[in-house]
């Protein structure tokens, strides 16, 4: 691994994201959408897919979403920004959520 503790790989990737678009953006692009973790980076993103699909990964792109502003009667809140990668995986790469991996 490229330096970074196995530790570490583990808590990156905090589940994937699965909506509409994720699902058009996977069959277009070949494209993985995940939740990760807020301090996350590129390189380590890529290392956790890696190393827990056993794929190989050709790039990765990051989004950050910011947290939607509720109202609870009078009280304003608002929920927490989250960040979001898309992992563009190698021709004839795959993962398969449905199997259990």
């Amino acid at each position: 691994m490229s330096g970074f503790s196995q530790e570490r790989l583990m808590q990156v990737l905090l589940a994937p994201q699965i909506s509409e678009k994720a699902t058009f953006v996977a069959e277009k692009n070949e494209q993985v959408v995940f939740r990760v973790s807020p301090c996350a980076t590129k390189p380590e993103i890529k290392a956790a897919v890696e190393l827990l699909f056993k794929v190989e990964v050709k790039s990765v792109q990051i989004a950050n979403v910011k947290g939607k502003q509720k109202r609870f009667g009078r009280i304003i809140g608002r929920r927490k920004g989250w960040k979001k990668a898309f992992v563009a995986l190698k021709p004839g790469q795959e993962i398969n959520f449905a199997a259990g991996e």
